[in-house]
């Protein structure tokens, strides 16, 4: 072996790794050893939408009511499930207020990586587009649709003072007290808030609106005597209903609850054509890799459909659903079609 000419053998010898060499041969060793051991020492980065390493962190899902509301506890029921699977923690992050736009605007304009995810419903996804005409998000480019999780009804429950045991009975006091009875609501654009306006609208009744941050202080409003009725998401009130603290008089939807199977549908009881389903899902925000999107999807169902998760739904007259991601697409564009000609025909304005 012949070594170039131009290497001073007269200088000091070195020792590199325990080898004993002069300097510049020294150097030209350091150079050969580095360019054999760099592609081995740096981790190759994963392609963009390469979902083989996520979650690489925590995992917030935000919540657009308070705490003890129907979105915040399915939230804290699927949340251990996906720890479970993924070894990483959930943390549910509640931002109530404005119907929901408040969380639905922090997860849009979150880092599209999939670790922050909205637990969205009815309100923010398909009311909201409905009755307001500027939003700080578009419903549907703005989001990457996960799937749905689940359906449930709305209850029309009153305070156990009010003198009535039928919803007859309460459009009869409601005429005779004209703007004196109030309804409460988890906010403008909720689900209760829709249910009450078309319930006035029908039942050709004057009710006064009052809006609160989420379907729990509704409920505690009511049970306090602030409000006179609600129509109150059925995870929120069926316990105060069972502990006779609210006294319930109907179901919203075309077909009576599991959960409270002699209640009649307010249709049934006395307002025809009355009819308001709720629906909870997850999203991502809008540009989140299809990837990533779809391992969520996978562990999502698996976690609503799990038997723990769906019995405690289904006790409490909710329904798991555990769609496809392309399947909730569809239904969120149906739903504000629907919305959209409902808070039209009625005239329902966001205050």
């Amino acid at each position: 072996m012949r070594f170039p000419s131009h290497i001073d053998w007269g200088q000091p010898p070195i020792s590199i790794f325990g080898i004993v060499v002069r300097p510049r041969l020294g150097a030209a060793l350091c150079a050969l050893t580095l360019s054999v051991a760099m592609p081995c020492a740096w981790p190759q980065a994963r392609p963009p939408g390469d979902a083989a390493g996520y979650p690489a962190k925590p995992i917030r899902i935000v919540s657009p009511f308070a705490a003890g509301g129907s979105t915040d506890t399915l939230a804290r029921l699927i949340g251990p499930k996906l720890t479970e699977s993924w070894g990483q923690p959930v943390v549910v992050d509640n931002r109530p207020g404005a119907g929901g736009t408040i969380a639905a605007e922090i997860v849009a304009k979150a880092p599209p990586d999939g670790h922050t995810l909205l637990l969205t419903s009815v309100s923010a996804h398909a009311i909201n587009p409905a009755l307001r005409a500027r939003l700080p998000y578009d419903p549907m480019k703005d989001f990457a649709p996960v799937t749905q999780l689940a359906s449930g009804n709305n209850v029309l429950v009153v305070h156990p003072s009010l003198p009535v045991k039928t919803v007859k009975e309460l459009i009869v006091l409601a005429r005779a007290r004209p703007g004196q009875l109030t309804f409460a609501s988890g906010g403008v654009g909720t689900p209760a808030h829709l249910a009450g306006e078309l319930f006035k609208s029908i039942a050709k009744v004057d009710l006064v609106h009052v809006p609160y941050k989420g379907g729990a202080p509704a409920a505690i409003a009511l049970m306090s005597g602030e409000a006179s009725l609600t129509f109150g998401s059925i995870l929120s009130v069926l316990p105060q209903v069972k502990a006779r603290r609210l006294k319930a008089l109907a179901v919203t939807r075309a077909s009576r609850s599991s959960a409270l199977p002699d209640l009649p549908t307010v249709a049934e009881a006395g307002v025809p054509g009355f009819e308001l389903n709720s629906w909870y899902g997850i999203v991502a925000p809008g540009g989140t890799p299809r990837e990533i999107v779809s391992k969520l999807n996978g562990a999502i169902v698996r976690a609503i459909k799990s038997g723990e998760v769906r019995e405690r739904l289904e006790s409490e007259g909710i329904e798991p659903a555990g769609t496809s991601s392309e399947e909730f697409a569809r239904y969120i564009e149906a739903e504000i079609r629907k919305w959209s000609e409902v808070v039209r025909r009625a005239g329902i304005k966001a205050e």
